[in-house]
């Protein structure tokens, strides 16, 4: 079988940042997936599934009722080697495009107060399994060390 794209980046040179991870045309129209990658790949500890889970709540929750995002999100969750996120929208965009919402969408997490969205045991599969604080620090962290300084190094992906 051949190797899907996502196989073939660097993740040895890959740094935390925001990337077009693919474009693709259903029916004539483009869906950008990104690639929000929150930790460096096989050089630092990957995130656990409870603040994984807290952050993709909060995510879903804030970019399904943007104002101007909303309609156009068609997902976003956690990636399987715990080291980001990925999120797919509807539209031709580059990594540079989301900046602003990805620093609004992480300030929101960051700066989140109260119960997790869903976090029941009638909304969720798995409600139990949830890190607030964690989700929350993991944010700050991403927004500051990453976000509001992000490099063209941090925006595409890696030769």
């Amino acid at each position: 079988m051949e190797k899907i794209t996502s196989f073939t980046i660097d993740h040895t040179r890959l740094l935390p940042g925001v990337y077009v991870s693919r474009k693709d045309h259903p029916g004539g129209q483009t869906i950008t997936t990104f690639d929000l990658r929150m930790t460096r790949p096989n050089h630092e500890p990957v995130m656990n599934t409870a603040e994984m889970h807290a952050i993709e709540h909060l995510a879903a929750t804030f970019l399904r009722n943007h104002a101007k995002y909303g309609d156009r999100t068609i997902y976003f969750g956690p990636m399987g080697c715990r080291t980001g996120f990925y999120l797919l929208l509807s539209g031709d965009y580059e990594s540079r495009d989301i900046v602003p919402l990805m620093k609004e969408l992480f300030a929101f997490i960051a700066d989140f107060e109260g119960e997790v969205p869903g976090a029941s045991e009638k909304d969720c599969g798995n409600c139990l399994d949830m890190n607030l604080p964690m989700a929350k620090y993991l944010a700050s962290r991403y927004l500051k060390e990453v976000l509001e300084q992000i490099t063209d190094r941090q925006l595409i992906y890696p030769e």
